[in-house]
């Protein structure tokens, strides 16, 4: 698969997929964290995950020829490969290391977006809260010297729409994480600084799966072609 199609660089703010769009190409990202956003009822973006190097976006639309259910933004400054609808079905066909990885990818999805509904409906936003910094501290964090810091960027409105609660509610957990000096924020920053106190309120133990998972990436795959502007 990672010798398919062709590397193109993002910046900040760029649009890889747009909702609604047909898919004619998928992409592999290579390196650098990217947002997966849905509009919602009143119109507005509301980010459902984060991606990084190692996962692969737009392969539903591939899959079954339907417009895209989401759009995919450089979080900033990244690389990945468009690899064209046609040539990634036909490597999916021939290759079967690469269709089990594939589909290991979307069931990883569908998995959180199923836990995500069952357990968040129930748990007070205090603990969806906690699960979702544990997870991204987990999967993304970076450790330094005052603790993990979560590599991607988030803003509070759209840490509210990945817990699934309003922007006041989780506002006044961060300040509460923050006076129990469980986290420190900055502007688009999240320092964890006591993981086992973050963990014990979410109701997780680092031991043992988490009750939430989101999907993992793999390690960043750094391409050795000499990498070309985005498609106009």
């Amino acid at each position: 698969m990672i010798k398919l199609g062709r590397p193109i660089r993002f910046e900040g703010g760029e649009r890889l997929l747009r909702e609604g769009e047909y898919g004619s190409h998928v992409f592999l990202l290579l390196s650098g964290w990217f947002k997966v956003l849905a509009t919602t009822e009143d119109d507005r973006e509301a980010l459902m995950a984060v991606r990084a190097g190692g996962d692969i976006v737009g392969e539903l639309a591939c899959f079954d020829a339907q417009p895209r259910v989401a759009t995919v933004v450089a979080a900033g400054a990244g690389m990945a490969k468009l690899i064209n609808r046609q040539d990634f079905l036909a490597a999916l066909a021939r290759y079967d290391d690469a269709a089990q990885a594939v589909m290991r990818a979307v069931a990883g999805k569908l998995r959180w977006a199923t836990r995500r509904r069952q357990e968040f409906g129930s748990c007070a936003v205090g603990t969806r809260v906690a699960r979702v910094l544990g997870e991204l501290t987990r999967v993304y964090g970076r450790p330094c010297e005052a603790g993990i810091s979560i590599g991607v960027s988030l803003t509070q409105p759209e840490l509210a729409a990945l817990v699934g609660a309003s922007e006041p509610s989780v506002h006044r957990v961060l300040r509460s994480l923050r006076e129990h000096r469980v986290i420190e924020t900055g502007y688009r920053r999240i320092l964890v600084r006591d993981v086992p106190e973050l963990s014990r309120i979410a109701g997780t133990d680092w031991g043992v799966p988490p009750l939430i998972t989101l999907p993992r990436p793999a390690p960043a795959i750094r391409p050795r072609p000499r990498p070309s502007r985005r498609p106009s």
